[in-house]
């Protein structure tokens, strides 16, 4: 039978695991990691450490540079920061970093754009699939 006791010892358990691997991956535990509760910290981990440092269907270059041009999108300093020298570590080259600058700032012009027409969602839906035919002819 599992009591409390139990659950809070491996709890306890887990957080420790935890900690280790973090320092092993990263070499200390960040503070933005460690500001998480310890439940937190356990649950985050796995996901941040397989997006982050793991092999994934694309592959981690290509993650990177998507999370740049989100993160001048939101406009978060932290992920922008993150992302580039991340980039950068997998091997992105400036060329690509110049092309990101521009790809980042095109969804959202163009979002500004089509919102600012109220254009009809159906009917850019219909054009797109007709150029789409058009292209792939």
């Amino acid at each position: 039978m599992i009591t409390m006791a139990t659950m809070e010892y491996h709890a306890k358990d887990d957080v420790q695991q935890t900690r280790e691997d973090i320092e092993e991956t990263l070499g200390f535990v960040p503070g933005f990691l460690d500001a998480l509760s310890e439940e937190d910290l356990v649950n985050e981990w796995p996901t941040f450490k397989k997006y982050n440092f793991g092999e994934t269907e694309i592959p981690a270059k290509y993650r990177e540079l998507i999370g740049l041009a989100v993160a001048a999108n939101i406009k978060c300093p932290y992920c922008q920061y993150f992302h580039r020298e991340a980039a950068k570590m997998h091997g992105a080259t400036d060329a690509e970093l110049a092309e990101i600058t521009y790809l980042s700032s095109i969804t959202a012009r163009y979002s500004s754009m089509l919102h600012a027409q109220h254009y009809d969602h159906d009917t850019f839906e219909d054009e797109f699939d007709r150029i789409g035919a058009h292209l792939t002819k």
